[in-house]
């Protein structure tokens, strides 16, 4: 009797220690962060911003597309895109076009800082 009582204990510890170790193994879905933040700035050669430009961000799998207004200091920001897809990223000022660029699903970073350059001449 004696015998089967430690063997409850040692059981009972066992499976303890496992629920332990797994709850800290599993990350809480609050910790983190959702979806991907690409932000930056479109600017000029001279690195001078460009208010009222558009930045364009393509979803490659959907096609789907996304603009934003830059701002008076030439910032613009896409917050929570998925990190399972790859986009590219462009702006347009008055007529003239930035290079594409691409964000690739791969760059496991949470926050993505492109300048977008716009030959204005």
């Amino acid at each position: 009797m004696n015998r089967t009582r430690s063997l409850k204990i040692i059981v009972a510890c066992a499976l303890l220690m496992l629920l332990t170790a797994a709850s800290a193994a599993t990350p809480d879905k609050k910790d983190k962060a959702v979806g991907r933040l690409l932000f930056g700035k479109v600017l000029d050669p001279q690195d001078n911003p460009l208010p009222d430009a558009i930045v364009y961000v393509t979803n490659t799998r959907t096609r789907a597309v996304k603009t934003y207004i830059v701002s008076a200091d030439g910032t613009y920001r896409f917050p929570a895109l998925s990190t399972a897809v790859d986009y590219e990223v462009y702006a347009q000022y008055k007529g003239h076009k930035s290079e594409t660029k691409s964000v690739s699903q791969f760059d496991d970073r949470a926050q993505v800082y492109l300048d977008l350059k716009v030959n204005i001449q």
